[in-house]
């Protein structure tokens, strides 16, 4: 997960000359903006008494620590230290890491050595993205890794959705294969369409929603999950149907039906049972904070998850081992259908 450059938090979420605290992989970080509007991420903790650094203030392209006012760069150097001598901040350094903004999200590289190119999206450039969804879910991100290549999920769980009424209905025959960049999935309906969907490692899904803006015109989705913790994963979701903040009245009332309590089925929410996200929450929080795997049966409609984790499996041995990782690469462009 390292490897690879991470969305970590909504552009628009983060003003100038603030900073905020940040929490990736169970590691702790300081995300702050400069005055002059650049992001950056640096370590949790001043190097001096360890207090919390995004508790301090931001003070032109720098971050100064609230309990003595160490005062450190962009790139992690102090560079000031009010009751020190003047000799003594050039020997000091937290760690920082290679910070970057596109489409209205903040991405950072948590990785060792220089990081690769940040992956772009030209379609959503040109076509003007209407918004990033977000959300922190209360199970493990690898239940939405899986769910992005169960193509047949959409055929049950997202069955009263805007899928199911722009066609995207029955039992797909699923078609998936390795690519330089992640899985390429090539899915036919019963109607003769094929539906091409594009999983990027190592958490992305890529793929055209459905049209919720009455233009009729099928959008281009991207999303990410980045795990917090073994036990929450925060989701950016690009272009979403509802394009807003997550709605947490879809998790509660996901959690209500989990439990049994009030309502047993999302078929009994009215409206709000047609919403994407709800469903979701309900089939993925539904599998457990993290999914026992070992006891499932996999069948020949789950082409794509069974690929997914060999995947994995391959490369989290080969990290393991010190052996070289695939050099995943995405392309910068590939077509995709724009629904059936």
């Amino acid at each position: 997960m390292r490897t690879f450059w991470q969305p970590v938090m909504r552009a628009a979420d983060l003003p100038a000359g603030h900073a905020k605290p940040l929490r990736i992989m169970s590691e702790d970080f300081t995300l702050y903006r400069g005055e002059d509007g650049t992001p950056h991420v640096v370590a949790a903790r001043c190097a001096h008494r360890g207090t919390q650094l995004s508790t301090g203030w931001v003070e032109g392209d720098c971050v100064r620590c609230f309990y003595h006012g160490w005062r450190y760069d962009g790139s992690g150097q102090c560079v000031e230290m009010p009751a020190e001598d003047a000799s003594f901040p050039a020997k000091v350094r937290i760690a920082s890491y290679p910070t970057q903004e596109h489409l209205g999200l903040i991405f950072a590289y948590l990785g060792d050595g220089a990081p690769p190119p940040l992956p772009r999206y030209p379609e959503l450039e040109e076509e003007g993205v209407s918004g990033v969804s977000t959300r922190i879910l209360p199970y493990n991100y690898f239940n939405g890794v899986e769910n992005s290549v169960d193509i047949v999920h959409v055929s049950f769980v997202h069955s009263d959705s805007g899928f199911a009424d722009h066609g995207v209905a029955g039992i797909p025959t699923p078609g998936a294969e390795e690519t330089e960049y992640g899985i390429l999935m090539e899915d036919q309906y019963p109607n003769g369409q094929v539906r091409v969907t594009l999983f990027e490692m190592p958490t992305l899904i890529h793929l055209k929603v459905f049209p919720h803006d009455g233009s009729g015109k099928w959008r281009t989705l991207v999303s990410w999950k980045v795990p917090i913790d073994d036990e929450h994963y925060h989701s950016f979701v690009m272009n979403a149907p509802d394009a807003r903040p997550g709605d947490p009245e879809d998790m509660r009332l996901g959690q209500e039906i989990l439990a049994g309590r009030r309502r047993l089925r999302v078929d009994d929410m009215g409206e709000r049972a047609k919403r994407i996200n709800l469903q979701d929450f309900v089939a993925q929080a539904g599998q457990g904070v993290m999914a026992d795997r070992v006891h499932e049966r996999l069948g020949r409609s789950d082409k794509a998850v069974i690929l997914l984790r060999k995947m994995w499996t391959r490369e989290m041995r080969a990290l393991a081992e010190g052996r070289p990782l695939k050099q995943w690469r995405w392309p910068g462009h590939v077509a995709m259908t724009t629904g059936v």
